[in-house]
């Protein structure tokens, strides 16, 4: 892959290796690193390629929420409080994130609680409840921990956002213009290790990548740990593994064996909601039958989706660079490692690649994380 100087990614990779060649010469890489993180500010970071901010606002529905997310194939938006004042602060503006991780949590559980009263078409009549119609965005805004509103200012710096993306587990960071008293940006973890792919042949990012994966400890999870459904299970598990482990996906594996056959993430919860047609029976649908159902629907559809090509893989030996440009150019959040017979090894997302890329520094956040609104009790952060 070539450098292209025209790529915004580029030419901040450029910025980085400026910074790397002055460093002084006691320090680690690691040290290095972090030093030219540091000294980048956040409003240096290219903004998303549609330059649009997507928002939501508190007063839509979960329905229209999902819509929204789906069309504009993000995975969160901000939300803006319809009931601010117009000459309302930032901090008054928005009250919070609303991701599909987060639906899917409020949706599951009013599901168990309502369960009593579905049955056959399980999804479908979830999506036709009044629950799912008429409950609005602002009712579960900031009462799930996997999106607490945590903005940025354009003075932080890049240390501070790769920080929050990965050791902190945000999945994602609004960044605040504080003169217009907006939301600038949104910095994705996506976002970040397409930047990284950006910097291939650049000195700073060679000496990083060329590190094999078991030379950093990845993958993190040992293989007997790797959270999976298997093939014949329902494919409600999946997803209330998923809800109840705190992840954004989990792989299918064969009945009885350790080879992966797909992979279903939290994204994929948009085909149960807005095609529930795909979805007849929640105690007899089996992941499998789900992955075969939506790889249909979207060859019918003519949509483009990680999804239709199959298990996206990689081993030990890989070097982080090969993962960094498998994870970009097929758009997907994580990678499985197998050995030489296919076999599960572990799990690689995005929030691990960027928590090898830096440290966090001894005391180094302080009084940050005072005042977030709203900051979940149960949150991480």
């Amino acid at each position: 892959m070539e450098l292209s100087p025209r790529s915004p990614e580029a030419k901040l990779g450029l910025k980085v290796e400026d910074l790397w060649e002055i460093q002084e010469p006691q320090l680690t890489p690691s040290e290095k690193l972090n030093s030219c993180f540091e000294s980048i500010p956040v409003s240096s970071f290219p903004p998303a390629p549609s330059s649009e901010v997507i928002e939501i606002n508190s007063d839509s529905s979960l329905a229209e929420a999902v819509r929204i997310l789906s069309e504009h194939k993000i995975l969160s938006a901000p939300v803006r409080n319809v009931e601010a004042p117009e000459d309302a602060s930032w901090i008054d503006r928005y009250i919070g994130i609303v991701e599909f991780a987060g639906i899917v949590v409020w949706l599951l559980h009013q599901s168990e609680v309502a369960a009593t009263t579905m049955d056959g078409s399980f999804f479908e009549n979830l999506a036709s409840s009044e629950f799912y119609k008429d409950t609005k965005v602002g009712d579960i805004s900031g009462t799930f921990r996997w999106a607490p509103f945590l903005p940025l200012q354009k003075s932080d710096s890049f240390l501070t956002m790769l920080l929050l993306l990965s050791k902190y587990k945000m999945k994602s960071l609004p960044v605040v213009d504080l003169g217009e008293q907006k939301i600038d940006n949104i910095i994705t973890q996506s976002a970040v290790v397409h930047m990284l792919a950006e910097c291939v042949g650049l000195h700073w990012f060679e000496n990083w990548g060329k590190k094999k994966l078991s030379d950093l400890s990845l993958p993190i999870m040992k293989p007997n740990q790797l959270i999976k459904v298997h093939e014949d299970e329902p494919v409600i598990k999946a997803f209330k593994l998923m809800r109840e482990k705190g992840i954004g996906g989990i792989p299918v594996v064969e009945g009885g064996g350790t080879k992966a056959i797909g992979n279903i993430s939290i994204r994929d919860v948009q085909f149960l909601l807005t095609a529930p047609e795909i979805y007849k029976d929640h105690s007899s649908t089996t992941a499998k039958n789900f992955l075969t159902s939506v790889r249909k629907y979207l060859e019918d559809h003519h949509d483009a989706s990680p999804m239709l090509r199959g298990t996206i893989t990689c081993r030990r030996d890989n070097t982080v660079k090969e993962v960094i440009l498998k994870l970009d150019s097929e758009k997907i959040h994580r990678i499985y490692v197998v050995d030489n017979d296919g076999n599960l090894e572990g799990v690689i997302t995005l929030r691990d690649i960027i928590s090898k890329l830096v440290h966090e520094p001894p005391h180094y956040f302080g009084d940050f994380f005072d005042g977030v609104v709203p900051l979940p009790l149960n949150s991480r952060v």
